[in-house]
């Protein structure tokens, strides 16, 4: 039976595993449904479909945790966690709802008459193959683990800062 009181924690998988490393939050994602997690805590595998994340944003949410490719920076599998504030929010102008990306789901939310999750996160990975293809390249595969940790870290803590390396 669920716990009325635990906060409502929602973890999103984000990607497209048409490209490549680009679905690393997919497959983040989908080893976390299936493993045990606390209450209060739902694990959605989005994909490309931005506008549903958007939508199921207007419920109440205690958390936001995304899990997405982050651009290769020059250390491909490296994990990271981003705090993301109201400031990290941009307009929204344009939106496509065949192409949203975290940022632009996050900044539709207002037009929909929504908010920001109190405290939203994001458990990035950088990437370097992003072009057509299925399978996750070689260093992007072995940080799923790491990341999985991390969000299972995160979500059991009540969002408390974890180390990522």
């Amino acid at each position: 039976m669920a716990d009325a009181g635990a906060p409502r924690i929602l973890v999103a998988g984000i990607g497209n595993v048409f490209q490549s490393d680009d679905g690393f939050g997919c497959e983040a994602a989908r080893r976390l449904a299936g493993s045990a997690l606390p209450d209060g805590v739902r694990v959605v595998d989005y994909g490309i479909r931005g506008m549903h994340l958007a939508y199921d944003l207007l419920e109440p949410w205690d958390a936001l945790v995304l899990v997405d490719a982050l651009p290769d920076r020059g250390s491909p599998g490296a994990v990271e966690l981003i705090e993301i504030g109201p400031e990290h929010v941009g307009g929204g102008a344009g939106v496509d709802a065949h192409g949203m990306d975290p940022a632009t789901v996050l900044a539709t939310l207002a037009a929909l008459g929504g908010h920001l999750p109190p405290r939203t996160l994001l458990v990035g990975c950088q990437v370097t193959e992003t072009g057509d293809g299925m399978g996750l390249t070689a260093p992007v595969q072995a940080a799923v683990d790491e990341a999985v940790r991390a969000v299972r870290t995160l979500v059991s803590g009540r969002l408390q800062p974890v180390e990522v390396s």
